[in-house]
C-alpha cells in the first residue's frame, strides 16, 4: 500500500482535480472559481455537468476526453482541464478540445449558426511560456491583428502556469490569488491558514482531507499516485539514459580527433575520455 503524507488531497492528481470540482455536491467550488478566473457578464449561478467523452463524427475522428465539460445557466460551455506535464502540442489539443462544444451546438435543418461561448480553461502544472517568468495568467481570444482588437469574442483559452505563481499567504491580494495559492498549496498544508477563512474554502479542506476519503476513494487516490510515480520513474530512466548517450558519444568524438593527432598513446586517450582501451582500439 502506497503510503500517503499529507493530510489533504493533491489537486495535481486525476482524482483530486474531479473530487474537487467534478462533483455535483461540489459544483460551487467549481462554479466560484469560474466567477474568479472570468470577466463575465453576470455570475454564474448554475450549471450541468456534460459527458466528459466527446465522440467523433465516425471512426477516424479521434475522442476528446476532458476532466471536466459543465454548461452553466447561460448556456455557455466549459471544459475546465488539469495538466501535469508538458505536452510539446498543448496548445494544439487545447483548440482541438475546444473545436468539440462548438461543433456539437450544429443544429439539423435551418439554422442561422448562432454559437454560444465557449471556454477553455487549462490548469497547469508546468511552464509552457517561458519569456516571461512572472506571467502566469494567459487568455486568448482570436484578434484582428491590424487592429489590435477583439474579433470572435465566444472563444476563450485561458491557461494558468500554476509553478510561476510564487505569492506567499501574506501577499495574496484577491479572491482569484487564493484560489491559485489553494490549488498550489493544499496538499502542502496541515491546516486551513488563518487568511483562508472563508465558506468556500473551508468546505475545500473538508471536502479534501485524505483521511475521511472512503475506502474506494482512498484505493483511487492510491492508484492515482503509483500512475503518477510510474511514469515519473520511466521519464527520469529515459532522460538519464539519453543524458549517458550523449556523454559517451561526445567521449568517441573527442577519442575520434585525438587519434587523428597521433599525439597521445591509447591509455592516454582512454584516461583523458573515460573510454576503455579497448574501446579506443575499436575506433
Amino acid at each position: 500500500m502506497l503510503e500517503l503524507k499529507e493530510k489533504y488531497i493533491n489537486p495535481f492528481t486525476d482524482f483530486g482535480f474531479k473530487k474537487l470540482f467534478g462533483t455535483e455536491m461540489n459544483k460551487d467550488l467549481l462554479m466560484d472559481f469560474l466567477n474568479e478566473l472570468l470577466p463575465i457578464d453576470g455570475k454564474i449561478t448554475e450549471l450541468n455537468y456534460l459527458n466528459p467523452e466527446q465522440l467523433g463524427r465516425s471512426e477516424a475522428d479521434r475522442n476528446a476526453v476532458f476532466d471536466i465539460h459543465c454548461k452553466t445557466d447561460k448556456e455557455e460551455y466549459f471544459i475546465v482541464e488539469m495538466q501535469k506535464a508538458y505536452q510539446k502540442y498543448f496548445k494544439d489539443r487545447s483548440i482541438y478540445y475546444a473545436s468539440a462544444p462548438v461543433r456539437n451546438q450544429g443544429v439539423k435543418g435551418e439554422w442561422d449558426f448562432q454559437l454560444k461561448a465557449v471556454y477553455t480553461v487549462s490548469v497547469l502544472n508546468f511552464v509552457f511560456n517561458e519569456e516571461d517568468p512572472n506571467y502566469y495568467h494567459t487568455e486568448v481570444k482570436l484578434m484582428d491583428t491590424q487592429k489590435k482588437t477583439v474579433f470572435y469574442d465566444k472563444l476563450t483559452f485561458i491557461y494558468l502556469e500554476m509553478p510561476k505563481f510564487n505569492k506567499t499567504l501574506d501577499e495574496l491580494e484577491t479572491r482569484f490569488d487564493k484560489w491559485l495559492y489553494v490549488l498550489k498549496n493544499l496538499h502542502k498544508l496541515q491546516e486551513l491558514p488563518k487568511k483562508l477563512q472563508e465558506r468556500i474554502f473551508k468546505k475545500i479542506f473538508k471536502v479534501a482531507e485524505i483521511a475521511k476519503m472512503t475506502k474506494e476513494e482512498h484505493d483511487e487516490y492510491e492508484q492515482n499516485w503509483k500512475i503518477i510515480n510510474d511514469n515519473k520513474n520511466t521519464m527520469d530512466a529515459a532522460i538519464e539514459t539519453a543524458v549517458e548517450v550523449a556523454v559517451e558519444n561526445k567521449a568517441i568524438a573527442i577519442a575520434k580527433n585525438l587519434l587523428a593527432l597521433g599525439a597521445l598513446t591509447t591509455e592516454q586517450i582512454a584516461q583523458a575520455t573515460g573510454l576503455t582501451t579497448d574501446e579506443i582500439k575499436a575506433l
